[in-house]
C-alpha cells in the first residue's frame, strides 16, 4: 500500500469520525451528552442517559462512519491483495477512531472510540469480530464492566494479529504482517489509554457497573 494512499485513507476516515452521532442525537432530544452521566458522547453514555434505543441507534451510526469509508476506498481502488484490503480497513479504520476521539471540529468533545474500534474489526475480519464481540459481552455479563470488556477485546485484536497473521486466518499476508501488528498494537494502545480513568476506577472499587445508575 503506497504512502500516498496510507495518508488518504486516514484523511478520510479522519473525516468520517468527526461525525458527532451521539452529541446530534442527544441534542435532537434536548439532552446536551456532555452535560449528563459520564459526560461521554459514546454509545454506552446515550443508552445509560437516554434508553436502549437511543444507545443502540448511535452506536449503529458509530459502526456505520467507520465501516462506510473503509468500503468507499475498497470499492474506488478495488485491490485483488486481501492484504492490502486489510491494510485499508485497518488504517482507514485508525483514521475514523481518531477522528472521533480527538475531533478537529471546535466544540465537539472527543469518545473512546470502541464502537469505532469494533466496526474496524468487522471490516477487518468479521469472523474475529464475532469472536472478539462474544469475548466482550461474557465480560460485560459477568463482571458489569464495559470499561473491562472494551479493553480486553482491543488487546485480544492485536493478539490475534501477532498470532495468527502468518496462519492465513486473516487477511494479512507476509509483506503486511508487520505493519498490521503495529497498526493493531496502536489501536489497543489507544483504547487503554482512552481507558484510563476508568482503569483507576476499576483499581478503586469506584467504577460504575452496567445497569446501575451512576452516583
Amino acid at each position: 500500500m503506497s504512502i500516498q494512499r496510507i495518508i488518504i485513507a486516514l484523511i478520510v476516515g479522519y473525516a468520517f469520525g468527526n461525525i458527532p452521532n451521539g452529541y446530534l442525537y442527544a441534542k435532537a432530544r434536548g439532552v446536551d451528552i456532555y452535560k449528563v452521566g459520564s459526560g461521554n458522547p459514546g454509545s454506552t453514555n446515550v443508552l445509560r442517559t437516554l434508553g436502549k434505543k437511543a444507545g443502540a441507534t448511535v452506536l449503529l451510526m458509530d459502526i456505520a462512519k467507520t465501516i462506510l469509508p473503509i468500503l468507499i476506498l475498497r470499492l474506488v481502488w478495488n485491490p485483488a491483495d486481501p492484504g492490502e484490503r486489510g491494510l485499508i480497513a485497518m488504517f482507514a479504520g485508525l483514521g475514523a477512531i481518531l477522528g472521533h476521539n480527538y475531533p478537529c471540529i471546535p466544540g465537539l468533545k472527543g469518545g473512546k472510540g470502541v464502537a469505532c474500534t469494533g466496526a474496524l474489526c468487522i471490516a477487518f475480519d468479521w469472523r474475529l469480530a464475532v469472536v472478539l464481540l462474544t469475548l466482550f459481552v461474557l465480560i460485560v455479563v459477568f463482571t458489569g464492566y464495559v470499561s473491562l470488556g472494551s479493553m480486553i477485546a482491543c488487546s485480544c485484536f492485536f493478539l490475534s494479529v501477532l498470532l495468527l497473521g502468518r496462519t492465513g486466518l486473516l487477511p494479512v499476508t507476509a509483506s503486511t504482517y508487520p505493519l498490521c501488528c503495529i497498526l493493531s498494537f496502536l489501536i489497543a494502545a489507544l483504547c487503554i489509554y482512552q481507558h484510563r480513568a476508568n482503569i483507576q476506577r476499576l483499581r478503586n472499587g469506584t467504577e460504575n457497573r452496567f445497569g446501575k445508575k451512576k452516583n
